[in-house]
């Protein structure tokens, strides 16, 4: 059996004209297009600014931009110069659309901070183009196909046009300009290279050529197109390269500092890796490494291939570090004693009231003794603190006094007896009450 069998492309591809008719469809930008866009872009900036990914991803995939771009790559490889001229016309005002949407989103904002996500869409790379290229291929092959599955959703998330659109609309509307050029260069890389996979793809499956062109302009035509494709790869290899070095420095400087960490006088207690500048800071206990542990430090930064020069070592007795350190324990000291004394006083209130239920007993035998001298004829007194309701919200702690006698006392002397009651314990609610021992 014929392995190629399993490659091939014919048998599943729609018709030309459908394709033709279909891509042509996409490119338009007008009415229901256009506001998706309008709203894609605004989900978008939205999940830029919350740093949400998932809202992001949702904003790609309801975005049309990919009809154009689509449009452009069919369009150079057919040589169909009108929907060229369609296409980019169409892609160039989504592309004003958009940064005038989002630009005017980020103004509006009350959150101007740069998240992760913002910050991802500003330093392209080679990495970048292999991702738009091979993200084109499979969405011009499943425009091609009668079998389009899922597929176009996903590229739509892989090649991400949204989000860098959005991020330059960040940037100018905060002034920084490093986001403006640094995300549209991330969408032109993306735009350009979907195009001319779209372009490659519609060449090898011989999709018919759509108008006469002379042999000098189609060599003028290709020329361009590699120029503009080695225009926009160049800077992309050399931000690659950066950034393959920089991963390289970070996992070498992560295995050096775990063979430096325990030293034989010292340990590391913190340390600092800044892959763009390659150089690394080393923290040590007490009063550093001593002479030998720096020997050691040294020789195990050649033995992973790490600058020495680019190595600073501080001691954890360092003037500056004490200060930090002081000014730390400091802050935290005054922390502690405000916690104390708000926990002071806590106590002290709970240790008042504690004594004030355990005097309870004693006031009413004291106001026994007391009023005996005056009234021998009073047997008892009885002593508590009662609330009392005004109604279903507000109420009151009260004492409660009540004396027995063997006699009925007159009216008189039990106003008298209430008056000072209410001044002996020091509240004019305190209730008295009088009754008859019969026994």
């Amino acid at each position: 059996m014929n392995i190629l069998h399993y490659f091939d492309l014919k048998r599943e591809m729609e018709s030309f004209d459908s394709i033709h008719a279909e891509i042509e469809k996409g490119i338009v930008f007008k009415g229901t297009n256009l506001w998706i866009l309008m709203c894609a872009i605004l989900v978008a900036s939205v999940g830029l600014n919350m740093n949400s990914t998932a809202v992001i991803i949702g904003a790609m995939l309801i975005s049309p931009l990919m009809g154009p771009i689509n449009g452009m790559g069919y369009s150079i490889a057919t040589y169909d110069m009108n929907m060229l001229k369609q296409a980019v016309r169409n892609f160039s005002f989504a592309v004003i659309v958009s940064l005038l949407t989002s630009t005017f989103y980020f103004l509006i904002t009350p959150v101007s901070t740069a998240h992760s996500e913002l910050l991802a869409r500003t330093s392209p790379t080679i990495y970048d183009v292999l991702i738009a290229f091979f993200g084109g291929l499979a969405g011009i092959l499943a425009i091609s196909s009668k079998l389009k599955g899922n597929v176009i959703p996903g590229v739509a998330i892989a090649t991400a046009l949204m989000p860098p659109l959005c991020t330059a609309g960040y940037g100018l509307a905060t002034l920084q300009f490093k986001f403006v050029f640094g995300a549209l260069y991330l969408f032109t890389i993306n735009t350009v290279f979907i195009a001319f996979a779209a372009s490659v793809v519609c060449q090898i499956l011989k999709f018919p050529i759509r108008s006469i062109v002379d042999p000098q302009k189609h060599k003028r035509i290709n020329q361009t197109i590699w120029a503009i494709l080695l225009l926009i790869i160049v800077p992309s290899i050399f931000f690659g390269y950066k950034l393959v070095q920089q991963e390289t420095f970070t996992e070498k400087s992560k295995q050096y500092i775990q063979n430096i960490s325990v030293l034989s006088n010292t340990y590391l207690i913190d340390n600092e890796i800044d892959a763009t500048q390659q150089t690394i800071s080393l923290m040590y206990s007490g009063y550093g490494p001593s002479e030998e542990d720096l020997r050691k430090i040294k020789e195990t930064a050649l033995t992973f291939d790490i600058d020495t020069s680019k190595i600073d070592i501080i001691s954890g007795t360092d003037a500056e570090i004490l200060r930090q350190s002081t000014n730390r324990y400091i802050s935290e000291t005054q922390e502690l004693e405000g916690k104390l004394n708000a926990v002071t006083s806590n106590l002290q209130n709970t240790q008042n009231t504690l004594d004030s239920i355990r005097n309870i007993p004693k006031i009413g035998e004291n106001l026994l003794m007391e009023i005996k001298k005056l009234y021998p004829q009073i047997n008892t007194c009885s002593y508590a603190e009662t609330i009392i309701y005004q109604n279903s919200t507000q109420s009151s702690l009260i004492p409660m006094i009540i004396f027995t006698s063997k006699k009925t006392l007159n009216r008189t002397d039990q106003n008298k007896i209430s008056e000072w009651v209410q001044t002996r314990v020091n509240n004019k609610d305190a209730k008295t009450i009088f009754e008859l021992n019969k026994l």
